[in-house]
């Protein structure tokens, strides 16, 4: 899975027509828990969505701008767009998975 950076989170979401952004941390527990999900989702979906990682300790100004204040946080973003849904917490693989459909 690509770890996405301040730096290279512009040109990803230009790049990349569906975007799945996972926002977490090392230390939380919650992150660990659908960390796995996502990687094997982002191995599914190769080539036609992209999903990624932040570390918001890494990443403060992605952190900031879309004003993640828990974590784990998804965000979805279609053709550079951000979309109204958004997850907070933990999310099972199927739940996840429909919404990637959805944007497809």
């Amino acid at each position: 899975m690509t770890n996405v950076t301040d730096t290279s989170f512009d040109g990803i979401l230009s790049a990349n027509a569906v975007c799945v952004i996972d926002f977490s941390a090392t230390w939380c527990g919650p992150c660990k828990k659908i960390a796995p999900i996502v990687e094997e989702l982002a191995k599914n979906y190769e080539g036609r969505a992209f999903l990624g990682k932040v570390d918001v300790d890494e990443a403060p100004e992605i952190t900031e701008r879309f004003g993640i204040r828990n974590v784990p946080t998804i965000l979805f973003f279609k053709n550079g767009e951000i979309q109204q849904d958004r997850v907070i917490g933990a999310i099972d693989k199927s739940s996840l998975e429909n919404k990637i459909k959805a944007l497809l």
